[in-house]
């Protein structure tokens, strides 16, 4: 990616195989993800209860990317999978704050 994510912006930064990706929850991309997966207050529920699946983080974070991958849509989700639910939370805490927030 050209640049740092901004917390400012309400970005946060993914780093998948030594790629840094930025994730910006902009309108366009909220509308966007829960198009795909649903709406975005049960997507916050189902997080908070722990029942958000790896499918519907996928969807959120592709959406969700400030710039379009080096990767297809696939790769991007075997990326996530294999870096782990650990290394994945503080962007989704990230994202779910900014939808929460609604900046």
């Amino acid at each position: 990616m050209s640049a740092a994510a901004n917390p400012e912006r309400g970005e946060a930064a993914l780093v998948l195989d030594g790629v840094t990706h930025v994730l910006r929850p902009s309108f366009q991309a909220l509308v966007a993800a829960e198009a795909e997966i649903g709406p975005l207050f049960e997507l916050v529920e189902r997080a908070a209860s722990g029942r958000l699946g790896i499918a519907e983080i996928a969807g959120l974070f592709w959406h969700c990317l400030r710039e379009p991958p080096a990767i297809d849509r696939a790769a991007f989700g075997e990326a996530l999978a294999a870096a782990g639910l650990k290394a994945l939370t503080p962007a989704l805490r990230m994202l779910i704050g900014q939808i929460l927030a609604g900046r």
